[in-house]
């Protein structure tokens, strides 16, 4: 099955978000729990280890990125089991992402925003945070991992035209 990329990109004051959704037919607890909670965070994106609070920073193995390197991660905001915000990398370039849940009728939605200064990169960043998506719904269906390279480069040239359309 080819996947289909589900990304959007809305204006914002300071640049955009990069949205991405998915729905899950489960309470909004257990997918909090698949988003958080280390072991399970294991099976799709990587074990984290620290101490979590907002204000703190956690340490994250990108158990599937090449290297599986360990990187620090800024929790800015933790309001179970709704929303969690958080910041990576340098001075350079900083990454900030929210995971937004919503409950309705036994089915929860989880967007994934990354909210984005510029769109230099985006033919990149988001196939992969498809992928990671993906992983996320495999792992929670004890279903077979997806291959990323139905995602990269497939999907390089639907992120980029979202950057054109604006």
């Amino acid at each position: 099955m080819k996947p289909t990329p589900t990304g959007r990109l809305l204006p914002t004051a300071n640049g955009c978000d990069l949205v991405l959704t998915r729905t899950f037919r489960a309470p909004i607890e257990d997918v909090w729990a698949s988003v958080t909670e280390p072991q399970r965070t294991a099976r799709w994106f990587g074990p984290w280890e620290g101490d979590a609070a907002p204000g703190r920073t956690i340490r994250v193995r990108m158990a599937y990125e090449e290297g599986a390197p360990w990187c620090d991660v800024r929790i800015d905001a933790c309001e179970p089991p709704r929303r969690l915000a958080v910041s990576m990398g340098d001075d350079a370039e900083k990454w900030r992402m929210e995971l937004c849940l919503s409950e309705s009728g036994g089915t929860t939605e989880l967007h994934l925003v990354q909210h984005l200064t510029s769109e230099k990169g985006l033919g990149e960043v988001g196939p992969g945070w498809e992928y990671y998506l993906d992983m996320l719904v495999a792992a929670r269906e004890d279903a077979e991992k997806p291959d990323f390279d139905a995602y990269y480069p497939a999907q390089k040239a639907y992120f980029e035209g979202l950057a054109t359309e604006r």
